[in-house]
C-alpha cells in the first residue's frame, strides 16, 4: 500500500468534561487532544494500518513537542516545519446532548501555518512515491498564504502524477484574509481555482450550495452537475448524516464515479440505503474526517476492488468514529470489515 500525504493546521482541542458547557466548567479543568480534518485523515488511516504522513507548521516550542508526540503515537509520519513565529490554533468545544447540539468556538488568528510562507513547503519531495494526497477547503480558508500554498501543492501533486482528493468542508469564520469579499464568495473563488487539480472530491450538501452554488434535493445530480463544470474530478463522495438529537444519528454516504454516471450508497438493506442507526454518540467530531479516511484507505488496498466496497469501508469506519472521545477514532480494519459484513 503507496503513502498518503496529508496537509493543513492542527488545533488544540478543548473541551469541558462530559456534556458541560465551557461557562460552566471554567475556571476550571478542560480536556486536552489535538484536531484539524487532515490530521484526522492521517490518523484515522494509520489506526487502519495504512501508511499516511501530516504536513504542517507549528511554533518552536514544548506545545509542539506534545502534538508532534501525539501525532507519531498513532503511527502516522509527520513532516512538520518548525517556525520561530506564530502560535498553535486552539478549538473549544462544548458537547450536545440531546436537541441541544455541539458548539465549536475557534481561536486561530496568527496560527503558524498562517503565516507561513508558501515556498517553505518542498512539495515535490514531500510528495515523492506517493499515492494520494488530501487537504480540505479549511486550510486555503485561513490565510492568504496558506490559499497559496495549497494552490503550488496540489499543482505539484499533479506534475508528479498524485492523485488529489479535497474535502471542501466550507466553515463559516474562516475566509475573511481578502476584505474585498464575503466569505463564501472568497471561498467560491479560491477553492474554483484549486478543483481543476481534484481527482477525488468529498462535498455535503452546504458546500455545494455555499461553495459551488449548486442546489438540488437529489445528490446524484449534484455530483453530475459538478462533473460538467470540472471534469478532471472521478468521484464525488457525500457523507449522509441525519440530525435526530446530538446523541442519536443516522449516518450513511453516496460515491458518484464520473465515469459510469452511477451513485453508489451505503449502507443498504435489501438493495435500499438505510443508514447506520447511530443512537449513542459519544463523540461526532472527526466522522466526516474518518469517512475520507475510510476511502482513502480502500481506494489504495488491492482489497477493495470496486466503488461500492470503498464506499461501504469509509461509511462503515465513520459509524464506529462516533463511539470514541477525541477526533482520531484509533478504528481498526478488522472492526470495519466486521461491520461491514454485519457485526453490529
Amino acid at each position: 500500500m503507496k503513502r498518503i500525504v496529508t496537509f493543513g493546521e492542527i488545533l488544540g482541542r478543548l473541551k469541558p468534561g462530559g456534556t458541560q458547557r465551557l461557562h460552566h466548567a471554567m475556571p476550571g479543568s478542560l480536556d486536552v487532544s489535538f484536531a484539524g480534518p487532515e490530521a484526522n485523515v492521517a490518523a484515522t488511516i494509520a489506526s487502519l494500518g495504512g501508511d499516511a504522513s501530516f504536513v504542517t507548521a507549528l511554533p518552536n516550542n514544548d506545545l509542539t513537542d506534545a502534538c508532534i508526540a501525539a501525532l507519531q503515537s498513532t503511527g502516522m509520519a509527520s513532516h512538520i516545519i518548525r517556525t520561530q513565529y506564530g502560535r498553535l490554533g486552539l478549538r473549544f468545544q462544548e458537547m450536545g446532548s440531546g436537541y441541544r447540539l455541539t458548539r465549536v468556538t475557534d481561536d486561530r488568528e496568527h496560527s503558524a501555518l498562517s503565516l507561513t510562507d508558501p515556498a517553505a513547503f518542498d512539495w515535490k519531495s514531500i510528495l515523492s512515491g506517493a499515492a494520494w494526497f488530501h487537504l480540505s477547503g479549511t486550510t486555503p480558508g485561513i490565510s492568504a498564504a496558506s490559499a497559496q500554498a495549497t494552490l503550488s501543492a496540489v499543482q505539484d501533486a499533479k506534475e508528479l502524477g498524485v492523485n488529489v482528493a479535497l474535502s471542501l468542508g466550507f466553515e463559516s469564520g474562516l475566509w475573511q484574509w481578502d476584505e474585498s469579499a464575503g466569505e463564501s464568495e472568497l471561498a467560491s473563488r479560491v477553492l474554483r481555482d484549486i478543483l481543476p487539480s481534484v481527482d477525488l472530491l468529498i462535498v455535503t450538501e452546504e458546500d455545494f450550495a455555499k461553495v459551488l452554488q449548486m442546489h438540488s434535493s437529489d445528490y446524484p445530480e449534484l455530483a453530475k452537475q459538478a462533473v460538467e463544470e470540472f471534469p478532471n474530478l472521478q468521484m464525488i463522495a457525500t457523507p449522509l448524516r441525519e440530525h435526530g438529537q446530538a446523541s442519536a444519528q443516522h449516518w450513511g454516504g453516496m460515491l458518484f464515479d464520473a465515469k459510469s454516471e452511477e451513485a453508489e450508497f451505503a449502507p443498504l438493506a435489501g438493495g435500499q440505503y438505510a443508514p447506520y442507526e447511530i443512537t449513542n454518540v459519544v463523540d461526532a467530531g472527526g466522522a466526516e474526517d474518518a469517512f475520507t479516511a475510510g476511502l482513502l484507505f480502500a481506494l489504495n488496498c488491492n482489497d477493495y476492488v470496486s466503488p461500492a466496497d470503498a464506499l461501504n469501508f469509509a461509511v462503515a469506519a465513520s459509524c464506529l468514529a462516533h463511539s470514541v472521545p477525541g477526533e482520531w477514532s484509533g478504528v481498526m480494519r478488522d472492526e470495519v470489515d466486521g461491520l461491514v459484513n454485519g457485526s453490529a
